[in-house]
């Protein structure tokens, strides 16, 4: 286990992230990670609300290198917190598919990912671009943000200049695992331009030309029975690299 003092972590800011993927793509591209599941870095997205008070929720998740890494002792050997920077990582030579997926099972952030579902599947995982700590360099992800959403260093330092909030809703408790992350939720969605929402509802109940009811009340389309919107929570273990995909995948592509 690391301490305070040379612990290295992520912050991430919910409210400034657009979705826009570019951390994942400049993350693969670094790595040199073929396309598909092996996400070293995924960007989740999600949705809450109903039409139309609708508010779209991202997040950040690399491996956030906990200060006590549960999934180091899950793995029997075939993983290591690194001592200068607090890095996660698989020892290569140790490393088997059993072990790995061991750690996979402790891990509540699920950061270790495969490359199929198959049960002889390579696994990989972040590294927190240590080959570019080693050179002065910041993780590729964070110096990629167009948004200026991350942000990198010990954790003490981003603890002290962003706060200590170490869990976003719906993620898992972080207390077992200390991970190295700070976050800045996105807050309450706001109304930017002033307006009447059941009034508005009412006038798109029906067709623009006034002879077809397209839905008979509000509630209608307001009360969306659950599981009609697929990505309505945070799913961070998903149980298949198909829903891997699915979840991390962007609206446009």
């Amino acid at each position: 286990m690391s301490t305070n003092a040379n612990q290295y972590g992520f912050y991430f800011n919910q409210a400034r992230c657009n979705a826009c993927h570019t951390c994942e793509v400049a993350c693969k591209t670094w790595n040199k990670i073929p396309a598909g599941p092996q996400k070293w870095l995924r960007l989740f997205k999600w949705y809450t609300g109903t039409f139309v008070d609708v508010q779209m929720h991202t997040l950040f998740a690399p491996c956030y290198h906990c200060m006590n890494p549960v999934c180091v002792d899950a793995a029997e050997g075939a993983m290591y917190k690194e001592p200068k920077y607090g890095a996660v990582l698989i020892d290569p030579d140790k490393a088997t598919n059993s072990s790995l997926k061991a750690a996979w099972e402790a891990c509540p952030y699920g950061a270790i990912v495969f490359e199929s579902d198959a049960p002889t599947a390579a696994a990989s995982k972040c590294t927190m671009c240590i080959d570019r700590l080693e050179k002065g360099l910041l993780p590729i992800c964070v110096a990629a943000c167009p948004q200026r959403a991350l942000d990198f260093g010990k954790i003490e330092d981003l603890r002290s200049k962003y706060g200590t909030n170490t869990q976003l809703e719906g993620m898992p408790d972080p207390t077992k695992t200390a991970p190295a992350v700070v976050f800045t939720p996105i807050g309450s969605r706001k109304q930017l331009v002033p307006y009447d929402t059941q009034s508005a509802l009412q006038l798109l109940s029906t067709s623009p030309n006034g002879t077809t009811k397209i839905f008979n009340s509000p509630s209608d389309v307001t009360s969306v029975p659950d599981g009609t919107v697929r990505r309505n929570k945070l799913m961070m273990k998903p149980t298949s690299v198909e829903e891997l995909m699915y979840l991390t995948v962007s609206d446009n592509d």
